[in-house]
């Protein structure tokens, strides 16, 4: 009897370390560790194995600036892009470190790691949207300034309806203070596969029917897909903006410094490797993993010719007798999930950057490759940012932990939205100042999706499923069961 009460308690504990634990320890990164950076690293995640390359072989990481602390908050630029979370930041990875550091992480600077710096750094309600929810506080300067620094004259006022942060009403960060800026809170983007998502498919954006802007430096059209609000233009604007706004770093990064993360950067890819049940994603004549993507070139894997996921499509009928029927049905899963991706139409109404200015009608029937369809990418080669919905109200869910503001338009109204706007994040309209810019958003990779939970800019989705779900409703698709898993298990294939 006594042995089977002991047993009952060791269960007991045992279930509870496992329910207050991450299901994957995180290999974590921490500023100024010294590592080698290897050249071929994997990590484990619920839906397989993520496989992070770097090109050229391993680097020492002692002294340099992507991996040393810059700045007084004793961040690196490694602090935000963790290898096992696909070089962005995962749910579970933030989590971990609060249990193991608390406030004292430099994760959790105030700087934009609490909900506003002026709140009281060591209370975890004062990270709430960083440990519940993924999100880093970003704070646009209003009114909006172009690239070279200049004040845009916007066509609409913005107002703040509810905010439980707290921020953009302060006095000292927010819009009422003597450097008006408004807050609005994001998912730090992936730092790996640029070679991608620097590269142009059209030489102008469609999305505006404008010009694309040129890079300062080299006079050269930028492709504008490195942030979600393409406030900066390049790779090299994108380090100085970091290292100011993220890092405390307050002095320029020299040329040096700029060359060498520059070269850490356009060396790595990440994908997942293997399926949940072990299964290698280029086995079987399938072509997935990071390996593809680092020996390809961008103008190859472009929606030219070459459907998007079709790596997959030797797995629609997967006779291999060498598997068990379990990694068979996952494999032909993945593959319908590809194919649906690829062919199941629906109609796509409200969307800026799609039905508007594009002249493709409101509304029109495509598919989600029309929009990702950069093949094993899922990016959009046409430049230039669409609005799905995700921020604004009426398609985006309610988020009562957000601030919610109040866009109205002073010209010309919004195409789908009118002249009163609702949204949790203006978007691209923080950068131009136009109204018909709210709630547009820069289209990202979908590479290494496993790794890196919650999803959308401003991670309202904690889960694969949620995501399809979400542009089910949008769109009112009426996805089967079938094709919901289906597209789950393409997703987390990624």
């Amino acid at each position: 009897m006594q042995g089977v009460v002991v047993r009952a308690l060791l269960t007991v504990m045992v279930v509870t370390m496992a329910l207050a634990m991450p299901a994957y320890a995180r290999d974590w990164w921490g500023a100024g560790e010294g590592r080698v950076f290897p050249a071929v690293a994997d990590f484990p995640n619920e839906h397989g194995t993520l496989r992070v390359l770097l090109q050229d072989g391993p680097l020492d990481t002692r002294g340099h600036p992507f991996f040393e602390p810059l700045g007084p908050h004793g961040r690196a630029c490694v602090t935000c892009h963790q290898p096992a979370d696909a070089m962005s930041l995962s749910l579970a990875s933030i989590r971990q470190q609060w249990q193991t550091a608390g406030a004292r992480d430099p994760l959790f600077a105030p700087i934009d790691g609490a909900n506003c710096p002026d709140l009281p750094h060591g209370e975890r309600d004062s990270h709430s949207l960083l440990l519940d929810h993924g999100l880093f506080r970003i704070a646009r300067p209003w009114p909006p300034r172009d690239h070279a620094g200049k004040a845009i004259k916007p066509d609409f006022d913005v107002d703040v309806i509810h905010d439980p942060t707290g921020c953009n009403l302060s006095p000292r960060w927010g819009l009422p203070s003597d450097d008006p800026h408004v807050s609005v809170y994001r998912r730090p983007r992936p730092v790996a596969n640029l070679k991608y998502v620097l590269a142009m498919g059209f030489a102008i954006d469609g999305k505006r029917g404008l010009p694309l802007p040129l890079d300062p430096d080299t006079g050269k059209p930028v492709s504008g897909n490195l942030m979600a609000d393409s406030r900066v233009l390049t790779l090299k604007a994108q380090m100085h903006d970091a290292a100011r706004s993220h890092l405390g770093f307050f002095e320029r990064l020299t040329p040096a410094q700029i060359e060498r993360i520059n070269d850490f950067e356009m060396r790595v890819f990440t994908a997942q490797q293997q399926n949940r049940l072990g299964d290698s994603l280029d086995a079987g004549g399938a072509e997935g993993g990071p390996a593809k993507l680092a020996d390809s070139e961008p103008g190859r894997l472009g929606s030219q010719g070459i459907g998007v996921w079709s790596e997959f499509a030797p797995w629609e009928r997967a006779d291999d007798s060498s598997v068990t029927p379990e990694r068979r049905a996952l494999r032909e899963s993945i593959a319908r999930g590809a194919r649906s991706f690829r062919e199941r139409t629906f109609l796509i109404a409200d969307s800026r950057g799609v039905n508007s200015p594009m002249g493709f009608g409101n509304p029109m029937r495509d598919r989600c490759a029309l929009c990702h369809n950069m093949s094993q990418m899922g990016m959009d080669v046409a430049p230039g940012q669409v609005d799905l919905g995700t921020t604004t109200q009426p398609f985006a869910d309610q988020q009562p932990h957000l601030p919610l503001f109040r866009i109205t338009c002073k010209g010309e109204p919004h195409p789908h939205y009118g002249r009163v706007i609702h949204t949790h994040d203006p978007g691209y309209a923080l950068t131009t100042g136009r109204c018909a810019d709210v709630g547009r958003i820069t289209l990202q990779s979908l590479r290494g999706l496993a790794a890196r939970a919650p999803y959308f800019v401003n991670g309202t989705a904690s889960t694969l499923r949620e995501v399809v779900e979400y542009y089910d409703r949008r769109y009112s698709i009426g996805y089967t069961e079938q094709e919901i898993e289906d597209l789950v298990n393409l997703m987390s294939a990624l």
